[in-house]
């Protein structure tokens, strides 16, 4: 039995292009592999992006170049056109199939979600049949011999449990600081809402008084 490779520790930047390949390799066959230009563009996009980037052509041909050595993308050349094109090969070097690479791909793309957010998100790039199968292909991939996404936890008054990928090495850890500083940040805000409140009322206060004066 071949042992299955270690999951690589992706920069942002190689998480965006690898993220980037393979959405369009699903949701624009025809259009794929992609041109650099086009690459860039998929990397750039407002839509569909998280967070948006403004790459231009150098950063990504170094990304590529770095991705290669780590054997998850090659080059494709030949054909009616002599311009190289890009192709991804996730699922060549790791065993998982079309509606798992969807899935990787949306956590590369757009960050933490749950089961629902991207059952919605996976437009046309594979359509689940239901959020069960969402869940269950979850739990494949959180509980494979290679483990690729981990359930996070649950954020105060959340009710489906956020995933996240595990190409990020260390920046993995950063999500769950997310959520503590999201809460801190809600404090906060109630903290600011509450004294604009008190000092309402005080200036209600006032005019009231100052009404029964003038009458």
């Amino acid at each position: 039995m071949d042992t299955i490779p270690t999951l690589p520790i992706l920069s942002a930047e190689e998480q965006r292009v690898m993220g980037a390949l393979m959405e369009k390799a699903r949701a624009t066959p025809e259009y794929y592999p992609l041109t650099l230009n086009a690459l860039v563009a998929a990397c750039n996009q407002k839509t569909s992006r998280k967070p948006v980037v403004n790459y231009d052509d150098s950063l990504v041909i170094a990304t590529l170049d770095s991705l290669r050595k780590k054997g998850l993308v090659s080059t494709v050349t030949g054909g009616s056109s002599r311009v190289t094109k890009y192709k991804h090969n996730f699922a060549v070097v790791y065993p998982v199939i079309p509606a798992e690479v969807t899935i990787i791909c949306l956590l590369l793309l757009r960050g933490p979600q749950t089961p629902g957010e991207l059952n919605t998100n996976s437009g046309r790039m594979y359509e689940f049949e239901s959020l069960d199968e969402v869940q269950a292909l979850l739990d494949n991939l959180a509980n494979a011999e290679q483990p690729y996404v981990r359930q996070l936890p649950k954020r105060p008054g959340q009710k489906e449990a956020r995933y996240v990928h595990l190409l990020g090495g260390s920046e993995v850890a950063d999500d769950s600081d997310l959520d503590f500083n999201d809460a801190g940040s809600s404090t906060e805000l109630a903290a600011r809402l509450a004294k604009v409140e008190t000092e309402l009322a005080a200036l209600r206060a006032e005019f009231d008084k100052l009404m029964q004066e003038l009458t």
